[in-house]
């Protein structure tokens, strides 16, 4: 038994794929148009040296720290010289940091120091990482209006952080 297809009587099918397109076509500019695009930060830090040494030299003299305390912001510069203390502001009953003081303190310092990019951070181990973090974004740069556009001047780019208690114990 042989078993015969007529195919005689059946249409080939053609494949339309022209309104397929025309919804890709449409479509593509409509996804990348809605697409959110994310910007990450990258804050460059120095980690103090493992030797567990001091800093010697003129570098260890003239260095601008910014300790960061439960009380507050306290700047020294040279070394050991307090140039202004940062009390926390009351906020609808909560203390936050002065991040806009210490900004300003640190622009008014930028203003003598020209050339000096580099600034050491000494937190206490209880601070809060998001304080820290905007600490770092504060000390980093501010933003101001020149000629009608906003613009970020920098201050202090380059951040090194260290213990506020390794400080607190040379002092005593």
């Amino acid at each position: 038994m042989k078993y015969s297809q007529n195919l005689s009587g059946t249409d080939q099918a053609e494949l339309d794929v022209t309104s397929f397109l025309n919804l890709m076509i449409v479509l593509v500019p409509v996804l990348l148009l809605s697409m959110t695009f994310t910007q990450i930060t990258v804050l460059e830090i120095s980690l103090p040296e493992l030797t567990g040494g001091e800093a010697t030299g003129e570098n260890a003299q003239s260095q601008l720290e910014v300790v960061i305390a439960d009380e507050g912001f306290q700047v020294y510069y040279p070394e050991n010289t307090l140039i202004q203390e940062i009390p926390k502001k009351q906020v609808e009953g909560e203390a936050i940091y002065d991040y806009v003081l210490l900004s300003r303190v640190l622009q008014e310092v930028k203003q003598q120091l020209h050339e000096k990019n580099d600034i050491l951070l000494l937190s206490e181990a209880d601070v809060n990482y998001q304080d820290l973090v905007s600490t770092m974004e504060t000390v980093k740069s501010y933003k101001t209006t020149v000629a009608a556009s906003l613009v970020e001047i920098e201050l202090f780019p380059e951040i090194s952080l260290d213990n506020a208690e390794k400080k607190a114990g040379k002092k005593g």
